[in-house]
């Protein structure tokens, strides 16, 4: 099982984590990325997940490098 991190403080909210992977990602009313179904962790908000998919995408096209994947 891998687990994504979205390091939310660090978001621009350029939305490039949305349109690259629309099912776990999406843009919030504050303007910043989303990690869909995550729970928050300290600072940073976690899903675990079997098959990480497209937020390999998501995390590769983040300007800031705010998606991480363990």
């Amino acid at each position: 099982m891998s687990k994504v991190i979205h390091e939310k403080e660090k978001c621009i909210g350029c939305g490039a984590c949305a349109a690259v992977c629309p099912d776990f990602w999406e843009m919030a009313d504050d303007g910043k990325a989303h990690l869909k179904g995550s729970k928050k962790s300290g600072d940073n908000f976690e899903l675990s997940v079997d098959d990480v998919g497209c937020n390999e995408d998501a995390a590769n096209t983040c300007p800031v490098q705010c998606i991480k994947i363990e």
